[in-house]
């Protein structure tokens, strides 16, 4: 019964994905919702029956989506797979939802990389250079632009300080990845919620964005990356790009504290919610100014439990 279950399953949730698919690849008005589907037949699946059978439910989906589509199309359900099972799997174990979210992450970014490495091997498309020509073609455009206006010295200065912004855009790249990762698991799991609980009558859902609080670990890596950023200025050497991107991930890290901590704190003062929306497009609209102040919210939050404190003067 439960194999025949599986089956069934299995069958019906390729299906959806083909279409899924079809409609991603085809329609091009919907395709950037329909993209976001794409890795909830493997969260159903692999929430239903676990880990190994989800394996060959998306060794299914690469083969039909080679034989449907093309051999090229078949990074789509590695990437999309990968993270929804690393997604489905850990809501088959009850994992906490966050838990679940970062597992879903490292899955996507593992399919990210796949796309990366494929793209490579198959397409001979180097990103990194890519993004670097982009760039360049656009700076040379601007430069020919502004010649008539500006000195040689002038454009000298510009195209150096845009190929400083070019190096430093490219070394980043691993925290897009993560980010990338992110991004996809977090609506992947969303949406895997949505359909679960109406489908499978299960009650899954986030904890309130305000509960989140990350461990105190992230500050002290947080200031041991910027310690070392004083030391390693050789710009070209592996070390200084790993702190970069710490430095950048970590910051993020810190930044959602401090949101997090502002949605507790007006809660707690049964404040509107729209104060801390504000904030969140305020710090969307003025970076350079509201960042910052963010990022210390959260150090302040995590590293001196600033919400017991709230809670202790009630």
């Amino acid at each position: 019964m439960n194999q025949s279950k599986k089956l069934t399953d299995g069958a019906l949730l390729l299906a959806i994905f083909i279409v899924l698919l079809f409609i991603t690849i085809f329609i091009t008005p919907i395709a950037i919702f329909s993209a976001f589907f794409l890795p909830l037949p493997f969260i159903m699946y692999a929430s239903r029956h676990g880990f190994k059978p989800s394996i060959i439910f998306l060794i299914a989906a690469v083969a039909l989506t080679a034989l449907f589509f093309s051999i090229f199309s078949i990074f789509t359900p590695i990437l999309m797979g990968l993270g929804g099972i690393m997604i489905g799997t850990a809501i088959r174990k009850d994992f906490s939802a966050y838990e679940a979210l970062a597992r879903g992450t490292f899955g996507f970014i593992i399919g990210l990389l796949f796309l990366y490495a494929g793209s490579q091997v198959l397409f001979g498309v180097n990103w990194i250079g890519e993004f670097r020509t982009i760039f360049t073609e656009s700076v040379e455009m601007s430069t020919e632009l502004a010649g008539q206006f500006t000195t040689e010295e002038q454009i000298d200065q510009f195209e150096s300080t845009i190929q400083t912004y070019i190096t430093y855009m490219t070394n980043l790249i691993p925290v897009f990845l993560i980010m990338a990762g992110f991004i996809l698991a977090l609506i992947s799991q969303w949406i895997g919620f949505k359909f679960l609980n109406r489908l499978d009558k299960r009650e899954l859902r986030f904890p309130p964005f305000r509960t989140l609080r990350f461990p105190k670990t992230i500050i002290w890596v947080y200031f041991i990356a910027l310690l070392l950023s004083f030391f390693v200025t050789d710009t070209s050497s592996m070390f200084f790009v790993i702190i970069q991107n710490a430095q950048v991930l970590l910051g993020a890290v810190l930044v959602i504290q401090g949101f997090s901590l502002i949605f507790f704190y007006t809660h707690h003062k049964k404040i509107s919610k729209a104060i801390p929306v504000l904030f969140i497009i305020l710090t969307i609209l003025f970076p350079p100014f509201l960042l910052p102040f963010i990022r210390i919210l959260g150090i302040i939050d995590i590293g001196m439990n600033l919400r017991d404190t709230i809670v202790k003067k009630r």
